[in-house]
């Protein structure tokens, strides 16, 4: 078993050491904490000139890597906090998305970039936004969302070998998590995490694990649900996802931001133009308020859908009797902010 962190950091020397040309940079990729334990020991296997902290400057840097990519490097670009680097949004959606198009397929900008999102822990309006559905929008992009230790190391590994710019976005929640890596170059297409009959049920990232919680207990009292984790959110692979709804006739989108013009909100419209009359009630999209995130512990309670919610919106949907206490008692947890005794922060 690896965890998320040290899967991500196998994967990076994994590369580095395949690759010359791979460098690793970012704000805090050197300090003690090596972003959450992600670059350890990077910088003593690879050397400063490989792997190099960077000054407070998103936007500068973000051009220096695509400087970079276009000779001949394959840098890796990290952000502590996604919300950092909405200052370094042109660089991103005028140069590296386009640079292969308006240069006639000529050159690209094989640039990979980790964004951390969190959640809870007092981050608040402007260090908790999921804006995967903004870099989703993009032509040109590719973006992740993996929520497994295995799909962040593949992730990341494929990347690099990737001719196009990639963001990988990682929720800050998933860290701790563990599991076994299986090598797989399929990171475009969703995984299937549970077979089922009656619902299909369609995750991204943090909102697959409380899926899961809400699937197994749902389980033991005859409620089947088909479970898809969205692991590439752009470009969208959904056949397999129309197949299943075509099967069950049901169908709940979990995005981890809010419904507005989302890639849960575009799921659905999808599934809709596609498998429409395979419908048997209206799809579902469970998401965020619409509201910023609130930073203090109790504002917080709430804003976050859990398994809970999950579970009652499958049973309204499937329209099956579950017992009231089966779903009351499924989201016990000392600190709706945290998301495990074993976590310890900063977010």
């Amino acid at each position: 078993m690896i965890s998320y962190t040290e899967a991500i950091n196998l994967g990076y020397k994994e590369v580095m050491r395949s690759d010359p040309k791979v460098v690793a940079f970012g704000l805090g990729i050197n300090d003690p904490k090596r972003i959450f334990g992600t670059t350890n020991g990077l910088l003593e296997m690879f050397g400063a000139q490989r792997v190099f902290d960077t000054p407070t400057s998103e936007n500068g840097m973000t051009g220096i890597g695509i400087g970079m990519a276009l000779g001949g490097f394959k840098p890796i670009m990290v952000h502590q906090r996604l919300d950092f680097f909405l200052l370094a949004m042109d660089q991103l959606v005028n140069s590296a998305a386009k640079w292969n198009y308006m240069f006639g397929g000529q050159q690209s900008v094989p640039i990979t970039i980790r964004l951390i999102t969190g959640r809870g822990w007092g981050q608040g309006p402007t260090h908790s936004q999921s804006l995967h559905s903004w870099f989703a929008h993009i032509p040109g992009l590719r973006v992740y969302m993996p929520s497994t230790p295995s799909d962040a190391f593949n992730c990341l590994v494929n990347s690099t070998h990737d001719p196009d710019p990639c963001i990988i976005i990682e929720h800050r929640w998933l860290h701790g998590s563990s599991g076994v890596i299986h090598r797989s170059k399929d990171m475009d297409l969703p995984r299937l995490v549970v077979k089922g009959s009656d619902i299909t049920v369609v995750c991204l990232s943090y909102a697959t694990v409380e899926a899961q919680r809400a699937v197994q207990k749902l389980n033991k009292y005859g409620i089947s649900c088909e479970v898809f984790d969205m692991r590439c959110v752009s470009p969208l692979s959904l056949e397999e996802v129309f197949r299943s709804v075509e099967q069950t006739g049901r169908l709940l989108v979990l995005d981890t931001s809010w419904g507005s013009c989302s890639v849960g909100s575009d799921i659905i419209r999808r599934v809709c133009e596609r498998s429409f009359e395979s419908l048997k009630v209206a799809p579902k999209l469970m998401s965020l308020p619409s509201h910023p995130e609130p930073t203090s512990f109790g504002l917080t309670r709430g804003f976050h859908y859990t398994s809970r919610e999950i579970a009652e919106s499958i049973v309204k949907l499937v329209g099956k009797d579950v017992p009231l206490n089966v779903i009351t008692n499924l989201y016990a947890q000392m600190h709706h902010d945290v998301p495990g005794d074993w976590f310890k922060g900063p977010f």
